[in-house]
């Protein structure tokens, strides 16, 4: 068998991705901002040019951020509301999607192929990652410090790789979850939809999202970039993917949209919706994240979401462990943190459903009415409308200092994020932190009184220090500094105290500038 390796002077990668989507690719490219050598296999050769998710949230946005991807990186169109409409009561619900949380619009839609382009596009920047697209995984076996794979490229030649970790980022049919013996089990949630995008639909398409919750046949609806505009169809029993994907079905269930003659089709196709979830996303050398450890219905645009999460949540862990700043007990808590809250997104979704889709009319009256008398209630149309049922993406337990609150802030909760001024240019706040742990004063200095052997233990561990002061503070020390311009930083955590801050941005503990040490050796003896 061929082998090939990084270079003639070693014989095994860091990190080896199975899969080369947006999650593999947003992987890749926070271990190549980490300096990580990795190699990034898939065996399809281009990016399918097809739109497939369509839907981000902030927290997304705030992880492509971290990626290095910015508001021109590629189009989006922001999603001012979504609108609920059942056909015997009328509109019984809506969810204000205006504004931003973190310095990001709070949903957008896009378009597959042009997010694909802007990371693969990141990827390419660091030379410390390897592409080798045209290869198909066949077989792995884990060792104590390595896993090694078999490979067969688009010639039909077999080649043996080997690295120290392996994420399989490679979708729903995951080969690495099946070679893992993680394969889902148990029962699944499943509902058949048709999928149908329409382009050259300039200035003719709605400009919210809307979830048209007939009985008779649910439909989602919303716009995206590039002039499109995209349907979903829920299929009844007895109907086949060869029946509906007929032109003739296709303009029939847009006719109350767009007149036949008007229809251009992009893309249709039938799918299978699944609420599945692995039991483990670890197991020894090997993880999974995205759609190869969960799959999320549609119903709350979360699917792309969560495997960006785990991307940001797994990527610095793996790199602190290679780079030997922290030991390799930390990787279990990628499991912790993520699987729990992958879950009660699954189980959110789920729940959406049961709205969008009731199963006939006396349950979709009784469902939707009570929807709309809920929203006669201020408190709970404000619950409802501002998406607080949405579960927060923070953790009860894993790599932080448990109980550690100050204000609404606690451990294991993302630090929120706003703009800053520092060297005189405005920025959001988590380019200031960059891909460092960080210890953040906020309105203090937080070295102010820190001994050298302290800040030079953490500088070892990759830590950084900032200085946020106050709007109109100005810098007294030699402590990188950055003025908070807004009110985002403030509600989460009061003026003087100390942050020590993860690379995914999670708060890792946190505490009065008097216990500054205490901060940085209890964060030290987590890594």
């Amino acid at each position: 068998m061929d082998t090939f390796s990084p270079n003639p002077d070693s014989d095994l990668f860091d990190v080896m991705i199975v899969g080369y989507g947006p999650v593999g690719a947003a992987i890749a490219a926070l271990l190549g901002r980490y300096g990580i050598r990795t190699l990034v296999i898939d065996k399809i050769k281009d990016i399918v040019l097809m739109p497939r998710a369509i839907a981000l949230d902030n927290e997304a946005l705030r992880i492509l951020q971290m990626v290095g991807l910015n508001d021109q990186s590629f189009e989006r169109i922001g999603i001012q509301e979504v609108k609920m409409h059942c056909p015997y009561i009328g509109q019984f619900g809506r969810v204000n999607t205006s504004g931003t949380i973190d310095g990001h619009p709070k949903l957008i839609t896009f378009y597959q192929p042009d997010l694909e382009r802007a990371l693969r596009k990141q990827v390419s920047q660091h030379d410390c990652v390897t592409i080798r697209c045209g290869a198909e995984l066949i077989s792995l076996k884990q060792s104590n410090n390595a896993v090694t794979v078999h490979l067969l490229d688009s010639s039909g030649c077999k080649k043996t790789v080997s690295a120290r970790y392996l994420v399989g980022a490679d979708g729903a049919s995951s080969t690495v979850r099946t070679l893992i013996g993680q394969d889902f089990k148990g029962q699944t949630y499943s509902e058949d939809w048709l999928i149908v995008d329409a382009n050259r639909r300039e200035n003719k398409a709605i400009d919210h999202v809307e979830f048209n919750c007939d009985p008779r046949r649910p439909t989602p609806h919303m716009p995206a970039p590039g002039g499109r505009e995209r349907w979903e169809f829920m299929l009844q029993p007895g109907e086949t993917a060869t029946e509906m994907e007929r032109p003739e079905m296709l303009a029939e269930l847009l006719s109350p949209w767009i007149a036949p003659e008007e229809l251009t089709i992009e893309r249709q196709a039938v799918y299978r919706f699944h609420a599945r979830c692995c039991s483990r996303f670890q197991l020894d050398h090997t993880f999974l994240i995205g759609d190869a450890a969960h799959i999320t219905p549609p119903f709350v645009g979360q699917g792309l979401v969560a495997g960006l999460r785990d991307a940001a949540n797994l990527a610095w862990k793996l790199a602190w462990v290679i780079k030997k700043q922290a030991r390799p007990r930390i990787l279990m808590s990628y499991d912790q943190e993520r699987r729990p809250h992958a879950n009660q997104m699954i189980n959110l979704a789920k729940m959406m459903g049961q709205l969008v889709m009731p199963r006939n009319r006396p349950r979709a009256m009784a469902i939707h009415g009570a929807m709309r008398a809920l929203n006669l209630i201020p408190p709970a149309r404000s619950y409802l409308e501002e998406l607080k049922i949405k579960p927060a993406n923070c953790f009860k337990q894993g790599l932080f200092k448990p109980g550690s609150r100050m204000g609404n802030l606690h451990s294991g909760a993302q630090l929120p994020q706003d703009y800053i001024r520092q060297n005189d240019s405005i920025c959001l706040s988590d380019d200031a932190l960059g891909d460092a742990l960080t210890l953040v004063g906020l309105g203090v200095d937080p070295c102010l009184d820190l001994d050298n052997t302290t800040r030079q233990k953490w500088e070892a561990a990759g830590g950084q220090f900032l200085h946020l002061g106050m709007r109109g503070q100005t810098n007294k020390a030699s402590t990188p500094f950055a003025e908070s311009l807004g009110n985002g930083l403030l509600p989460g955590a009061p003026k003087g105290c100390v942050i020590a801050v993860r690379p995914d941005r999670v708060v890792m503990h946190m505490g009065q500038p008097n216990h500054t040490k205490t901060i940085i050796t209890e964060s030290l003896d987590m890594l």
